[in-house]
């Protein structure tokens, strides 16, 4: 072991000494996403992050996905979520509000516009069983009712037959859920379509960019897989459900590439205009990657690496600034490929 030197200069250099042999990295850790031009730019003091999105301006484009709702720490999950999305100016969206559709009890454990603020995107959530119930027993209007309590922008409407099926107490469908959507939209109801980890292939991103909703998440393959999750929950000893249908869907990639191509072909028609891209977003540069690859407007939405932080503000504070703060290297020294 070399002695130790003195002073600030020396102390730095002497733990490069002592740390050379951890520090080594072989080229296949290389990320192939961007090419690195670190000669065009001074470090990031003055980068700014801002975008409009959902007709409001985001201070990043960063958005806080759909998670819990109606679980016991769920109050405390969520107004530090919403607490540190109002100082970092992040638009976020509630778990299923099935919880208060029809009662009050649980209201606070949602109503986080108090703390989110007036000039942030904040969204509601129900699943599509649940809207399809509601119209059937001509009770639509709660929705609205609910919207209104929460001070809320409009409702996420959550697509998930896989998880239905799954879910050892699910719901079937009586409708195909496009129809579904097209009654809540005619209700005057703003509207923003998500999967629940599968994503969706061509035909359903086509119909609902042809739909004048506000919003499409993605929630694509690759990240928290709501029918594994549900097949999880089952007594196996019991199961007639097989394992396969889990493994069906889209990634994130894959459906970004859809969606490109389905603006230059559906040209004036495509009425949706606003992605929240998620699903798999391993990192906050793949992140970054695919929203450059995306020629609609966009931010990246994350649930889980949120909900990993959610239970210690300062925690979860500091994990937001680390996303911010990588964005802004990324966008001073980096080119996506």
């Amino acid at each position: 072991m070399l002695p130790k030197p003195m002073g600030n200069l020396s102390d730095r250099k002497y733990a490069h000494i002592q740390l050379a042999d951890d520090a080594q990295l072989e080229a296949g850790h290389i990320n192939k996403l961007f090419d690195y031009e670190p000669l065009f730019s001074s470090h990031p003091s003055t980068i700014d992050l801002s975008t409009s999105f959902l007709g409001k301006t985001l201070g990043a484009p960063l958005w806080i996905s759909s998670m819990t709702g109606g679980t016991g720490e769920a109050r405390i999950i969520n107004q530090n979520l919403a607490t540190v999305a109002a100082e970092f100016g992040l638009g976020m969206a509630l778990g299923s509000c099935r919880p208060i559709l029809k009662s009050d009890n649980d209201f606070e454990d949602f109503n986080l516009r108090p703390i989110l603020g007036a000039e942030l995107p904040f969204w509601a959530n129900l699943g599509i069983a649940q809207i399809e119930e509601l119209i059937e027993n001509n009770e639509l209007e709660s929705i609205k009712e609910m919207l209104s309590k929460l001070s809320a922008d409009g409702l996420i409407i959550h697509i998930n037959p896989l998880q239905e099926w799954y879910q050892p107490e699910g719901d079937a469908f009586a409708r195909a859920p496009i129809e579904t959507i097209k009654d809540v939209i005619a209700a005057q109801i703003p509207v923003m379509v998500k999967e629940v980890g599968q994503g969706m292939g061509p035909r359903s991103l086509k119909a609902l960019l042809e739909l004048p909703i506000k919003g499409l998440e993605l929630a694509a393959f690759g990240g928290t897989n709501f029918s594994k999750l549900e097949k999880l929950r089952e007594n196996e000893a019991l199961s007639h459900k097989h394992s396969e249908l889990m493994f069906v869907g889209h990634t994130a990639l894959e459906m970004i590439d859809q969606i490109n191509l389905l603006r230059n072909e559906l040209g004036d028609k495509c009425l949706c205009k606003d992605i929240i891209i998620s699903g798999g977003i391993s990192d906050t540069l793949y992140g970054h990657w695919l929203s450059e690859r995306c020629t609609l407007n966009n931010v990246v939405g994350r649930a889980k690496s949120y909900l990993d932080h959610a239970t210690d503000i300062e925690e979860l504070r500091a994990y937001v600034r680390g996303q911010i703060e990588t964005l802004k290297m990324a966008k001073a020294f980096l080119r996506a490929r």
